[in-house]
Parts: structure tokens; sequence; C-alpha cells
């Protein structure tokens, strides 16, 4: 081979890499678009743990979470203790059992570019953030996404796919701390009971905040 072919030969295996790289990158970005814009309910178990900026543990909760499209969820902390955060598309509650405490808050005062936010479907995901399309981590497609929003406290969130199905979901809040949900036996767009998001405080617990 004369050495003044090698150079466009280089030239033209690192165009094609790079135009390989796009198409893949594209090609992940359109399966979230896909996931999201298909979505209308989600059911799981999660595993949930805190790390903080030193990457060191925090806490480590399980449950089970429903989310119907748009803006309904619920999820039930059951270790280390009980908790259930249930929104009805308008209001928040947060239920201590421990505490015999409910919070009330209007749900889009709450939620902002939050993993929340982000699986119930109150707004358009490229709405809220920016998208991009990174390497694969152990196997599995993965997306960052962050906020638009200067006024988050959510830097950014990545999002884990396997074989087109959400996996894993990593928060990074302002103050250096990671929240990871791992999910299982997600099941996607079942038919889920409306009691499910409708949530009545307990006689004699007390509520903080007012529904409107």
């Amino acid at each position: 081979m004369h050495a003044h072919y090698l150079p466009v030969r280089l030239s033209i295996a690192v165009l094609l890499l790079a135009t390989m790289a796009q198409a893949q990158a594209q090609d992940a970005l359109d399966t979230v678009r896909n996931y999201f814009a298909e979505l209308t309910s989600l059911q799981a178990g999660f595993h949930q743990k805190v790390v903080d900026a030193d990457n060191i543990l925090q806490q480590v909760s399980d449950g089970q979470m429903w989310i119907q499209q748009p803006g309904k969820f619920r999820w039930n902390y059951e270790t280390p203790y009980r908790q259930q955060i249930v929104s009805d598309g308008k209001h928040l509650w947060s239920y201590d059992e421990d505490l015999e405490q409910v919070t009330v808050q209007p749900v889009d005062k709450v939620l902002g570019a939050t993993p929340a936010m982000l699986l119930s479907g109150l707004q358009p995901v490229e709405e809220v953030f920016e998208m991009e399309a990174l390497p694969a981590a152990d196997g599995l497609l993965h997306i960052r996404l962050q906020p638009r929003s200067d006024d988050s406290n959510i830097n950014e969130i990545h999002l884990y796919f396997v074989n087109d199905a959400l996996a894993r979901i990593e928060a990074l809040d302002g103050f250096g701390n990671t929240t990871t949900f791992d999910f299982a036996g997600l099941l996607r767009n079942a038919d889920l009971e409306a009691k499910l998001f409708h949530f009545e405080p307990p006689p004699g617990v007390d509520v903080v905040g007012e529904p409107d």
C-alpha cells in the first residue's frame, strides 16, 4: 500500500465510526422518546438507595410504585419505614405512618424536574429536559437528562434501559447526593385501579397544608 493512501483510509474509517456512533445515539434517543410518548401506566417494585457526594451510603428503601398518566402516582415505601406518597393529579399527599402525619401540596408546585414528574407525564419529556445519549453502561442503554430550568433541585437524571424497558433511574441533586431506583417486575401500560390514586387521611392523623 502506498504510504499516502493510509491517511485517506484512516479518515474514512474515522468518518464511518463517527456516523455509526451518531446513528446509535439517535436510535437510543428515539427509543426513550417512544417509550414515554406511548406510556400510559407503570407498575413495579423498587429498590432505592441514596449516596452522598463522597459515595457514602445514606439510606436504602424498598417498596412498590404505580403510575397512571397524566399526573397520578403512588409510591408505597415498605422498608425501613412505612410511607405513602400519592398524587391524584392535583394534590400530592405524603403520609408518614410512624409520625401519624400527612402533608398535602399542589402537585405542580412540588415535582419540578424530578423522576416522579418524568414518569407521571405532567409535561412532555423534552419540554422539561435536554436529552443526551451516553455510552452503554453495564450493557444498558444510557440516557442523560438535564433540566432546562435553572431553579430545579435536580442537576441531572440518568435513565438506563434493557431490551427497551426502563430498568434504573439515577437522580443527582444540587447537594451532591445520588438517588438510584432499580425496578423489578415492571409492568407497562397495564390497567390500574382508580382507587390507587385516591388518598383519604386516616382518622386522627395531623394534616399539614390544605387541598385547594
